[in-house]
């Protein structure tokens, strides 16, 4: 843990402190405990004083299994991926819905997370009428270095590092539980791509109210400079994905990148580091949850 601490291939070495004593990290003169343990339950919170969990294996995504931490002492869990019924919330988006008796929660996805505050400002300001989102994705931890056998996803399971691989995404109709008003309106698809990180959106709308590409823009700059501030950001430069190395914004609207075909149909473009951003924002909604 002190050596994965310290170094990465993406972000860089961290500049401060790491170590341990064979018992406990420390990461700068922060003392963390550590556990070895498969099962939540098998997790003593209550002596390690943990009162917010953090639930990202990805295993236990459920009411239910996330569940298991409030029996071992834990106050809160935060799902770091979508969950079937847990309470979904993305930061700046649907956040302040989030009630104090809610004791396990979800995070979304990062995909989520960068759609949807876009997603909230075309449908405020313009209306959504239907829409399909693809996300070009970075390679995760998930998929293979050469090919290899996936009994899920055949497709998955090809080299991640000589492929450009069509997967599939809830990313988009997740965007439904967050935004009501949405529900039924989006879907998507995913493309994951042999880049380590940052990922982009690619949402295609029709639009309610007719604009131009000029409106839209506006709308999206005065919700970054206002409101969605931190959350969501705007360029109007000649960008690239690794531009966005390190960027803690769950979207960035890039201006420049987008199309429009007539005033109410119009390709969108969002970039996000889908490991920097989404990690910013689980903090984000875990902090605002102790303030309640």
């Amino acid at each position: 843990m002190v050596y994965m601490f310290k170094y990465d291939s993406t972000h860089g070495r961290f500049k401060g402190e790491v170590k341990h004593d064979g018992t406990f990290l420390y990461i700068n003169d922060q003392k963390i405990t550590v556990f070895g343990e498969r099962d939540p339950a098998n997790i003593d919170w209550a002596s390690a004083g943990a009162e917010y969990i953090v639930e990202s294996t990805g295993a236990f995504t459920t009411l239910e299994k996330a569940g298991v931490h409030l029996t071992k002492g834990a106050k809160k869990v935060v799902i770091s991926a979508p969950s079937a019924d847990a309470p979904m919330y993305v930061m700046g988006v649907n956040h302040e819905q989030y009630e104090s008796s809610q004791h396990v929660v979800s995070n979304a996805s990062c995909t989520t997370n960068c759609l949807a505050p876009l997603a909230k400002v075309i449908n405020d300001n313009f209306g959504i009428v239907e829409g399909l989102m693809t996300t070009v994705h970075a390679v995760t931890a998930t998929q293979k270095t050469v090919d290899g056998p996936s009994n899920k996803d055949w497709r998955g399971g090809r080299g991640a590092g000589q492929n450009i691989i069509p997967s599939s995404t809830g990313a988009a109709k997740a965007v439904g539980k967050v935004i009501p008003e949405l529900n039924g309106k989006l879907t998507g698809m995913a493309f994951r791509v042999p880049t380590p990180d940052v990922s982009v959106v690619d949402l295609t709308v029709r639009l309610a109210k007719e604009a131009t590409y000029a409106e839209i823009c506006a709308a999206v700059k005065a919700a970054a400079d206002g409101p969605l501030k931190g959350y969501l950001g705007y360029s109007d430069e000649d960008v690239v994905s690794s531009d966005f190395i390190g960027d803690s914004h769950s979207s960035i609207f890039d201006s420049k990148a987008g199309i429009q075909l007539s005033p109410t149909f119009v390709k969108l473009i969002s970039w996000y580091d889908n490991e920097m951003g989404y990690s910013n924002r689980v903090i984000d909604l875990i902090q605002y949850m102790q303030s309640k």
